[in-house]
């Protein structure tokens, strides 16, 4: 996840991952071309000799923009006692900004507790465990929330 978050903050080339990173040539080789085979990454040649690639995100790897910031704002929140090392601003009206999850049909704030879960088109197993005794439920009972539970 640090080489797409530095890919986020505009690196693009081998060495500069590697200064950045601080770890050896081989493994960040080995991870780069799995984010490529993945799809994340693409790999670019800017230079013929000596072969020289840029490893710029794809869609997939933009993709994954929600999920670093819930995880920087966290470590903000829980790992940085002084305060966060980088803060996000927003470009159009200049303040800095956290992200918050919020219903895509309503637009309200959400937390884990808003929100129930349900079997979805692509469900391939039962992934609903019974709050009760920790076994599967059947795919027809679906999820509820502790709220709904209680109100049974």
């Amino acid at each position: 996840m640090l080489i797409v978050r530095d890919a986020f903050l505009g690196v693009t080339r081998f060495d500069q991952f590697q200064e950045r990173l601080g770890i050896s040539r081989n493994v960040l080789n080995q991870r780069l071309s799995h984010l490529v085979r993945a799809g994340v990454l693409d790999r670019t040649p800017y230079n013929e000799r000596p072969m020289r690639y840029d490893y710029r995100l794809t869609k997939k790897g933009r993709d994954l923009w929600p999920v670093l910031t819930a995880m920087r704002q966290w470590g903000d929140a829980h790992a940085a006692p002084d305060g966060p090392p980088l803060v996000l601003v927003h470009r159009t009206c200049g303040h800095v900004v956290d992200a918050v999850m919020a219903c895509s049909a309503c637009g309200s704030p959400i937390s884990a507790r808003d929100v129930r879960a349900r079997r979805g088109p692509g469900a391939v197993e039962d992934l609903f465990v019974s709050s009760r005794d920790g076994s599967p439920r059947r795919a027809a009972e679906g999820s509820t929330t502790s709220s709904e539970s209680q109100e049974a």
